[in-house]
């Protein structure tokens, strides 16, 4: 260490090293054990820090290298475009160095706490990282992507707490969980780093074992006959359609080919985000005889498509019976920035830019989101990434039955970022006890259980469709019921916490 303090160009390559092996905790890979290794390595370096300046680039490269790790796929949507083409450099570096300010400031705060090699450090570092990273997920309009929470997402057993806690407050308990092995480094005595290790590995277990039941009785919960089938289609129609003319038609053939429609059964057919791109929902009522000739009155079918209104453009959810008459719609709230929409459009579009997607106008979002009543049971829709916003999907606060979830991977290619995508999924069905349909063109489409167990999923190479005629419900959870409120209750017993031992750290 003190020869990494003399060279600071080989410590901050040690950081961001650490930083960089951190994200290969997070979904597809979820090696979430490499974490008890780098948090307390950041730990230390951070310990031995006396300057704040010093601590904050500290921080600061940690988060580089995890980011440019974890979120290098961003690029790949630029490459539709050969006026985004020379922006994939700056994306590629700058996202990352941006989104690693928010460590680089958790660092800093930490060393206004004069830190020392105890247990108190472990508890300022955890409790600085849980706000920052609460307070990424919504400045700026929020991009909550990768928290260190989601290492876990394969482990079912320990994430049935989200349903109490929420993932922001389970953030700040596995940052706790992940920086406790640091204690072996500290000047205590052995009997108390055993009872500290002994007292984590009680409440872990007591956490595992009481999520391993919680899964049991869910088991024998009854399955509830919906009275009907929903079909996710999985069309894996090729993203490059967005910039060809081809006619309309034979992307609707094709859908109906894998749909499968059959007549005699009553079936609502969800089919995934901007599936037909090429045109707006009043095109498409030309091709109606495709819908009517291959749907039957007992079919409401479920896409997403762009909608012209009042000289707006939006993406929106539309169900339509099998004469593409519009029965419910929703238009998304939360726009992708660059994707649907251009930050300050007039000096981009002068500079010769347009949003990604289809057409030069940016998309218009709406603020509102109500769930969709369809045969007796409640849809919640989401499109995209609305659904990685946790704790603000249900506007309304009306009960509904199913998240509904509709989204296009494409632009992210064959790599890590649609599996992260749809990591965020299994967080939102725990936390909210709700059974989650997701369609999604080239990513993965999946029915999740309200406990985030998949039930049947389809992945990004395959196509075809995914059924179910029955469903089993829960009770509400108690983050349904108190939100985000859950993640300010922890804060404040952590902030009490440090008071308290900074008051024995006087005496």
């Amino acid at each position: 260490m003190t020869l990494l303090y003399k060279n600071k160009t080989l410590l901050y390559l040690f950081v961001i090293s650490i930083g960089f092996l951190s994200s290969f905790s997070l979904p597809p890979y979820n090696l979430f054990y490499i974490n008890f290794f780098t948090y307390p390595a950041f730990l230390w370096v951070l310990l031995y820090s006396k300057n704040k300046i010093f601590s904050f680039n500290v921080g600061w490269m940690f988060g580089f290298g995890y980011f440019i790790s974890n979120l290098y796929w961003i690029t790949h949507s630029l490459t539709f475009e050969d006026s985004f083409k020379p922006l994939i450099p700056f994306a590629l570096i700058l996202i990352p160095l941006f989104l690693g300010l928010f460590y680089g400031i958790s660092s800093l705060v930490f060393s206004f706490f004069d830190p020392k090699k105890n247990i108190l450090s472990i508890l300022i570092l955890a409790t600085s990282l849980s706000i920052f990273e609460y307070i990424r997920s919504f400045l700026f309009g929020g991009f909550p992507w990768n928290l260190i929470s989601f290492s876990f997402t394969n482990y079912l057993e320990f994430i049935q707490l989200l349903s109490l806690t929420g993932t922001y407050a389970f953030n700040s308990i596995i940052i706790l969980l992940f920086l406790l092995p640091a204690i072996f480094f500290f000047n205590y005595k052995k009997n108390l780093k055993i009872n500290i290790f002994v007292f984590s590995v009680i409440v872990i277990f007591v956490n595992y074992f009481w999520g391993k039941s919680n899964l049991r009785q869910y088991e024998l919960t009854e399955k509830k006959d919906l009275g009907f089938t929903i079909k996710i289609i999985s069309p894996k129609i090729n993203i490059n359609r967005y910039f060809q003319n081809e006619n309309p038609d034979k992307f609707i053939l094709e859908l109906i080919k894998i749909s499968k429609p059959n007549p005699l059964n009553k079936t609502i057919f969800i089919l995934p985000e901007g599936i037909l791109s090429n045109i707006y929902f009043e095109d498409l009522k030309k091709f109606k005889y495709l819908f009517s000739n291959n749907f039957s009155k007992k079919h409401k079918i479920i896409l997403g498509m762009n909608i012209y209104e009042n000289e707006k453009i939006y993406n929106s959810l539309l169900v339509l019976n099998n004469e593409l008459k519009v029965l419910d719609k929703y238009y998304k709230n939360k726009l992708v920035p660059f994707g649907e929409f251009l930050p300050f459009e007039k000096i981009f579009q002068n500079l010769g830019f347009k949003k990604i997607t289809q057409g030069y106008q940016s998309f218009s979002s709406d603020n509102r989101r109500n769930p969709i009543k369809l045969n007796n049971f409640n849809f919640l829709p989401l499109i995209c990434y609305e659904v990685i916003y946790s704790g603000k999907i249900n506007k309304s606060k009306t009960n509904y039955d199913f998240i509904l979830n509709i989204s296009e991977d494409g632009w992210f290619g064959n790599s890590i970022g649609p599996h992260q995508h749809y990591s965020h999924l299994i967080f939102r069905s725990i936390e909210e006890g709700k059974t989650v349909i997701r369609s999604s063109n080239n990513g993965i489409s999946a029915y999740i259980s309200p406990k985030g167990q998949v039930i049947d999923k389809i992945l990004t190479t395959d196509k075809g469709f995914i059924e179910l005629r029955s469903f089993k419900k829960v009770n509400k959870t108690i983050f349904s019921s108190q939100g985000n409120k859950i993640f300010f209750y922890f804060v404040f017993i952590y902030i009490t916490l440090i008071f308290f031992f900074k008051l024995r750290e006087k005496q």
